[in-house]
């Protein structure tokens, strides 16, 4: 899946610059549907392969054009921060309640009328999209695809793209490895109590992008990444040093308050300084981060593997630290910003 949405990232990105964000909304909804459905006839592990495929354009049309639409829809780069942090939230509630939702509704349902519906609801999206309108394509004459070597060259491009590498690898590391970490290496039980501690997790992200949306109008997005990085590194550490599973759970659920803000605010500051080119440009954030958000958490399963997930939560500290590092070096290279 992950590799279908790398894939399909830079091309997607440089389509809607040339033909506008309108056609992958309303496929995307459509793909993700035909997925669920294929899940839904599939009766081996090969004939799943098709369905992760479409499963993984699908989504990464949705994330791409979702944030690209919505990084256009503001050219303060505080403004853009702000609505992409509100846009998290809705992607954290799907990722929070729905598997909630599954779980409640298998005792009155299958699982095939279960994806059914859910098929059913993404197609209507994907209708619904169809009837609106979106801004115009940046680029009508070019199709920007030729542009990507140029913008992979720029220093502000190229610092976030290893920033997001860093910062999707550390969300998908803690989101993995949250509950080996406290069953295995706290000796947490039962099971359950770990459960609260992810889905607190995952709440903290969404209640800090909430709070983010309004608090993100205020101080300058440079700073705004250095808090956030500085903060979530200090707690991971804390997390890694940890005497007990109380201290440990506390620390990953402020670290993910403290992260909950890079994502966005990155997004907002490149949107806003290549706004005619914010398709191809986050199509190449967007694949990078992919990358990041794959060799992160393998790299960490190969370190608690050997030594311990402790030794693993070190390398998410210093994965923190290093994103604090390039965020004064983007700040620098964007005009000596503070």
């Amino acid at each position: 899946m992950n590799g279908a949405m790398l894939a399909s990232s830079l091309v997607l990105g440089a389509a809607m610059d040339r033909f506008g964000m309108k056609l992958p909304l309303v496929l995307g909804p459509v793909f993700v549907a035909a997925a669920l459905l294929v899940v839904i006839r599939a009766t081996t592990f090969e004939s799943l392969l098709p369905a992760v495929t479409l499963l993984g354009v699908g989504g990464g049309a949705l994330n791409g054009a979702t944030n690209t639409l919505v990084a256009a829809l503001h050219d303060d780069a505080k403004r853009t921060s702000a609505a992409l942090n509100l846009l998290g939230v809705f992607f954290g509630f799907g990722a929070l309640f729905l598997p909630f939702a599954m779980g409640a509704l298998l005792s009155w349902f299958d699982m095939g009328r279960l994806l059914g519906a859910t098929a059913a609801l993404c197609a209507v999206t994907g209708f619904l999209a169809a009837t609106l309108r979106f801004p115009a394509p940046k680029q009508r004459t070019t199709f920007p695809v030729t542009e990507i070597s140029r913008f992979l060259r720029a220093p502000l491009v190229l610092l976030f793209a290893i920033l997001l590498f860093l910062e999707s690898g550390v969300e998908f590391t803690l989101g993995g490895f949250i509950s080996t970490y406290l069953t295995r290496d706290m000796a947490v039980a039962p099971v359950s109590l770990v459960s609260w501690v992810l889905a607190g997790y995952w709440a903290s992200i969404m209640t800090s992008r909430a709070v983010s949306s309004r608090l993100a109008l205020r101080p300058d997005p440079y700073r705004v990444l250095l808090f956030c990085a500085s903060g979530a590194c200090m707690r991971a550490v804390l997390a890694a040093v940890a005497p007990g599973p109380a201290v440990a759970a506390l620390a990953i659920v402020v670290c993910a308050w403290f992260l909950a803000g890079v994502y966005p605010t990155s997004l907002g500051i490149v949107g806003a300084r290549y706004q005619a080119h914010s398709g191809t440009v986050f199509g190449i954030l967007f694949a990078v981060a992919l990358v990041g958000g794959m060799v992160l958490p393998w790299t960490a399963g190969q370190i608690g593997g050997r030594a311990g997930l402790r030794w693993a939560f070190g390398m998410i500290a210093a994965a923190f630290a290093a994103i604090a590092g390039l965020s004064r070096l983007a700040a620098h290279a964007d005009g000596g910003r503070t």
